[in-house]
């Protein structure tokens, strides 16, 4: 009986040990640092074939950066540097518990009454427009106190789409809105595809003086690599009366390129022309209507 129940202390004993090692490997806290060096770019605004890495300080544009580890589903640190206020901007210091982390990094430009909502490694959403988007995401371990240093180089993920006028402005067209029919403005930062594939719109501001030709840009999140979408293009008047409209079907866009459509938007533009595609990624796509 004395044998059975030192036994039984003897086990309650290690376990109680086992359970208290366990928990101070919980509390024991890594250094991390990450560094944001690289950007990876594309020349000439970024519908070329050539790619260069850039110092995200050379890179005005980004404007904003959120760092994030998750462990599984539970967000273990997450935190948003602006270029405006940052001492170091692309540089994080902070200290995280032994376990294995999903990191992810957005840089993203960032306009006045812009939204970045960033939920999960697989869940991220702008609001109310779509912005040029970098991102990396990559499983970071932590196996004892050790500092441990992390570089993330992050890719474009964006497509986007210009909306060219081969004509002058009219002095009663105040703004142009786009109408994409698929894509979105929400995307899974692990793979870079849109999340929501219904499409949106936008209205953008005509900044062009009245005579001048005008340029108006959307960023959106393809559900694939590769995405053909429905464009319907107006101009309006300053109280949202449509002065023209014209659909292009089939508009083939790519993550990382530019696909630009040009054509008459405040004249009448003239009848049975024909559409024509050019499909070099590489250099951009030329959509005239």
């Amino acid at each position: 009986m004395k044998i059975i129940i030192l036994s039984a202390v003897l086990a309650l004993l290690a376990s109680s040990c086992s359970n208290e090692e366990t928990s101070n490997d919980n509390q024991i806290l890594a250094p991390v640092r990450v560094h944001v060096n690289d950007f990876s770019v594309s020349m000439d605004e970024f519908p070329e074939s050539q790619t260069r890495a850039t110092d995200i300080a050379n890179y005005n544009d980004v404007k904003a950066i959120t760092l994030a580890f998750y462990n599984g589903t539970t967000e273990e640190y997450k935190t948003t540097q602006l270029r405006s206020s940052a001492t170091n901007f692309g540089d994080f210091s902070l200290s995280l518990p032994i376990g294995s982390y999903t990191m992810v990094v957005v840089g993203y430009a960032l306009l006045d009454g812009d939204e970045f909502t960033l939920t999960s490694p697989t869940s991220a959403s702008f609001s109310p427009k779509a912005r040029e988007t970098f991102v990396n995401t990559q499983t970071v371990n932590i196996t004892n106190a050790a500092a441990v240093d992390i570089s993330a180089t992050l890719e474009r993920i964006v497509s986007r789409l210009k909306v060219d006028s081969t004509d002058g402005r009219t002095a009663n067209a105040t703004s142009v809105r786009m109408t994409l029919s698929a894509g979105g403005k929400s995307f899974n930062p692990s793979t870079g595809a849109a999340t929501v594939n219904t499409g949106f719109t936008n209205t953008l501001n005509i900044s062009a003086a009245v005579g001048n030709t005008t340029s108006s840009t959307s960023f959106l999140f393809l559900a694939s690599d590769e995405q053909d979408i429905n464009v319907t293009i107006e101009t309006l008047d300053a109280d949202g009366n449509p002065l023209f409209s014209k659909t292009v079907e089939n508009v083939p866009l790519k993550r990382n390129r530019i696909t630009t459509l040009s054509g008459t938007m405040y004249t009448n533009p003239s009848v049975g022309g024909a559409f024509q595609v050019n499909t070099d990624w590489l250099t951009g796509n030329n959509v005239p209507f």
